[in-house]
């Protein structure tokens, strides 16, 4: 039975996601709407429910009545019917109620609900452009991601099973105790009055404590992070107690907000028990002296006593599920900001996939600067007017100083962002008309910032061609030079060679092992194209002499285009392409433009270690570096 439930929703459907409207209750709607005939018949349990328990008190009214004024010989004949029809209630209608409602609710919703929300967003985030990952933090993308999904499920939810349940339950209050006598209805429409300004004041007023808290905790925690992370920085300096104190602060700032918060609370709940009191006090007296005036039997002022002490519970369950439901619709609306955003770099309705024959890669007239920074205006970093055609088959360097648009170039090709002019074309097709999958299973590239998968060493080299066998992928590594350490690793739970894990980016995993991991994927991958960003930066030279002739192996027969810093590791490519501010100033054969004497011959000349040094202008292209 459980198993029926819990496939009522689809926690991972099928198809592209869509980007969600702006908006708070567009937003919800957006992802309530595929299981709303759920929600209505959860509503209608809640409902149902109501009625049912209200009406339970209405019989035991009766029952006051009937004890205290029929015949003990004659009432089970008289009554038996009454009593065997609110046992049925009791025992059997309204437990079925009850599991029919947690069966919706618990199996149908509760997790598969979020879990499609997640399912959905994530779909969406990983068809979003690199820019929008620039521009957020991974982490807090997640967490926005698993908070806002669990806030939507509650809101939905509590939406329908506080405000619709007391709505029906206290409507169905004052039906029956009107049903009595109207004047009985008086005290509980005056503390319906009081209880409301009660929330109006007290939950406007603990949502912004608890917003206050929240900044709190945040920067609390993340002093505490900071001072973990950094450790070894900690130590070395002999801070200890100067991070202790820090934290301090933060910690001591956190206990602010929860003092408020803590204030409010205990006004909150004694203004609620005086007003409950009141309303027990106000009910009591006016039942018994329309009793008096036998305007009202026992029974009703049974059953008004017996609601009062209801509402008296329900009342403070009432205050903090709103409180709850507010807190809630904060995170909905901090999560749809960012989810709502539209993907700004997609593929076009009619794109095709991306045909690679021979190879050439031709860049013309193109111009980009990031954050929409327009290319002839001298602001942000750029790529201006800028036209090369690769041959098919030929190895291009990119030379330049720091922040001149090399690595830049490279991710408009793979197209990680949109030209603002020109185009680029592979093979004479223009790669904003292909899709980008078809046109980055065409590329392989190896950067400087080699970033690993946390999973195991064979899942991270598997990456380039998950179809792969062993032994390509052995010869992968024994290529890459990865195979002697690869041999010799363990990690914490014993998993060892090509089956330990590597650790979040590869951190259990030195620089060099890193960027030789990385090198054996995209020797497994074998594209096209090859693009190296500064591949063997890492390494030191023994290893980096190793590898050098099975990246020489690598490159045969494709068409390359290579970064480098260390000038010694490109001298030898078929052509050298210097830029300088987005430009190409020079290009040719190392001897050539060396024999030239112009930027390339400075860049060579000013090597120290076979690194360019920094010169006087490398300071105003920092930011162009870090966009790049």
């Amino acid at each position: 039975m459980f198993a029926i439930f819990e496939r009522l929703v689809d926690p991972f459907p099928k198809g592209r996601s869509e980007s969600p409207p702006a908006g708070l209750w567009p937003f919800v709607w957006f992802y309530a709407r595929p299981i709303w005939p759920y929600l209505a018949w959860l509503a209608f349990l809640s409902a149902a429910i109501a009625i049912v328990e209200v009406s339970l008190f209405g019989f035991l009214g009766s029952v006051v009545d009937w004890l205290t004024g029929l015949d003990r010989a004659t009432f089970i004949q008289n009554q038996g019917w009454w009593l065997a029809g609110m046992a049925f209630v009791v025992l059997i209608l309204l437990p079925a109620l009850h599991l029919a409602n947690a069966l919706v609710l618990f199996q149908g919703i509760f997790g598969n609900f979020p879990m499609r929300f997640r399912w959905s967003v994530h779909n969406w985030l990983l068809d979003q452009s690199l820019a929008f990952f620039q521009d957020e933090f991974a982490g807090r993308v997640a967490t926005k991601m698993m908070q806002t999904s669990l806030a939507l499920r509650e809101t939905i939810t509590k939406t329908i099973d506080v405000l619709l349940y007391v709505a029906v339950y206290f409507g169905g209050i004052l039906f029956l105790v009107a049903a009595s006598d109207w004047q009985m209805v008086l005290p509980f429409v005056g503390w319906l009055v009081l209880y409301t300004l009660l929330l109006r004041y007290y939950v406007p007023r603990l949502m912004k404590v608890a917003e206050a808290q929240a900044d709190a905790r945040a920067l609390m925690t993340g002093r505490v992070v900071d001072a973990y992370s950094n450790i070894g920085t900690v130590k070395l300096f002999a801070h200890t107690r100067r991070e202790a104190d820090y934290a301090r602060d933060a910690m001591g700032a956190f206990l602010q907000p929860v003092y408020g918060q803590a204030r409010l609370v205990t006004g909150f709940q004694v203004f609620l028990i005086s007003l409950n009191s009141l309303l027990l006090f106000s009910v009591g007296a006016l039942g018994i002296g329309l009793w008096l005036n036998e305007l009202v039997t026992v029974g009703a002022i049974a059953v008004a006593v017996g609601l009062v002490l209801r509402i008296g519970g329900m009342s403070q369950w009432v205050m903090w599920e709103i409180s709850a439901l507010f807190e809630n619709i904060g995170t909905i609306r901090d999560g749809s900001a960012t989810f709502s955003q539209p993907v700004s770099l997609s593929d076009k309705l009619a794109a095709e996939e991306l045909s690679v024959e021979r190879g050439e890669v031709r860049f013309e007239s193109i111009g980009f600067g990031y954050h929409g920074a327009k290319p002839h205006r001298g602001a942000g970093p750029v790529v201006d007017g800028f036209s090369l055609t690769v041959r098919p088959g030929e190895k291009v360097g990119l030379v330049g100083r720091s922040g001149a648009g090399k690595t830049t170039l490279l991710n408009l090709l793979l197209r990680f962002y949109d030209l603002q002019e020109g185009r680029i074309l592979i093979d004479g097709q223009n790669i904003a008309d292909v899709t980008q999958a078809s046109l980055r299973s065409k590329i392989g590239m190896v950067t400087q910032d080699t970033s690993l998968l946390h999973r195991s060493i064979r899942d991270n080299i598997l990456y380039g061609r998950p179809e792969a066998d062993e032994a390509a992928l052995m010869k992968a590594v024994e290529r890459a030079e990865a195979h002697g350490f690869v041999g010799q690793l363990v990690d914490h739970e014993g998993r060892p060679g090509l089956d330990a894990e590597v650790g979040e980016r590869g951190v259990k995993l030195s620089g060099g092992q890193r960027q030789r991991i990385a090198i054996a994927r995209i020797m497994l991958k074998d594209a096209p194209i090859l693009l190296l960003d500064e591949a063997t930066s890492a390494l030191d030279s023994e290893v980096e002499a190793a590898i050098q002739e099975n990246l020489y192996q690598l490159m045969e027969g494709k068409t390359v285009i290579a970064i480098a810093h260390r000038l010694s590791t490109i001298a030898n490519l078929d052509r050298l392409v210097v830029m300088d501010k987005g430009r190409i100033v020079e290009e040719g054969p190392h001897e050539a433009l060396l024999a030239n004497g112009g930027l390339y011959a400075q860049l060579w000349h000013r090597q120290v270690g076979g690194f360019i040094a920094a010169g006087n202008d490398d300071a105003a292209e920092e930011e162009v570096k870090a966009a790049e």
